[in-house]
């Protein structure tokens, strides 16, 4: 599955160089015309980020997630600040097929396990960011000292079956994703089902990831800098 990204920033659609909030490029004033022209080339898998929301913790993009879930048809996840109970609640209540946890999932695991246990695993998504191999939390402003195969292993205990992993090095970046952490991941927790996230440029970086068994993957910034099409996604995601 190929899933298109829309961060989203005051209502916009933006992308940040290396998860950096002072470097901010803005991608499409209208988010929601934005994902009916990632369906419209044929895609039915989006991924959402509420940018402000995984710095507050609170859901400060709520009204245009409902829009654009009003708008698109197909799955969508979403991710940025789901630290509470009632949060996932209600994103779920709203529509969005599977929500991502990131920085809870290290910093609060009780209440991941609980997510797990009632929404079970395809609707509960972990999403691993790092460097170097260690998970980076609070939208990536605070690097820990915990391995990111480590953190994972502790979420499929409780029950969690897909990953976004993402190396905070590679993001926006346009230098290809990091294959070799990918590879160490996908060898050392094999029943894990991986999502490729961060520097992805083209398709052949898309060949390259399948190469090593991963065939979910997020696609950001290549797509604004014109490295890759939605019709050459399309096609890839079709194969």
């Amino acid at each position: 599955m190929i899933f298109p990204a829309i961060d989203l920033k005051a209502g916009q659609s933006v992308r940040l160089y290396q998860g950096d909030y002072s470097q901010t490029t803005l991608i499409n004033a209208d988010p929601v015309t934005q994902a009916r022209q990632i369906n419209a080339a044929g895609l039915s898998h989006l991924h959402l980020v509420d940018l402000d929301g995984a710095k507050s913790g609170q859901p400060e993009n709520s009204a245009t997630v409902a829009a654009i879930r009003a708008a698109f048809k197909g799955m969508i996840e979403l991710g940025g600040g789901i630290r509470s109970y009632e949060l996932a609640a209600h994103y779920l209540t709203l529509g969005v097929d599977r929500l991502i946890i990131g920085s809870a999932a290290l910093t609060n695991p009780t209440l991941v396990r609980q997510l797990l246990t009632d929404f079970g695993g395809e609707r509960i998504v972990i999403g691993i960011d790092g460097q170097n191999g260690q998970v980076a939390i609070n939208g990536w402003l605070e690097q820990s000292q915990t391995k990111m195969s480590a953190l994972m292993a502790t979420m499929m205990a409780s029950g969690a079956t897909n990953f976004i992993v993402t190396d905070v090095a590679r993001d926006g970046t346009m230098r290809g994703p990091n294959v070799e952490l990918l590879s160490q991941l996908h060898a050392k927790l094999p029943a894990a089902n991986l999502v490729a996230s961060g520097g992805i440029r083209d398709v052949a970086d898309l060949a390259a990831l399948q190469a090593i068994g991963i065939r979910d993957a997020i696609i950001g910034k290549a797509l604004y800098e014109g490295s890759v099409t939605l019709q050459e996604l399309a096609e890839a995601d079709a194969c």
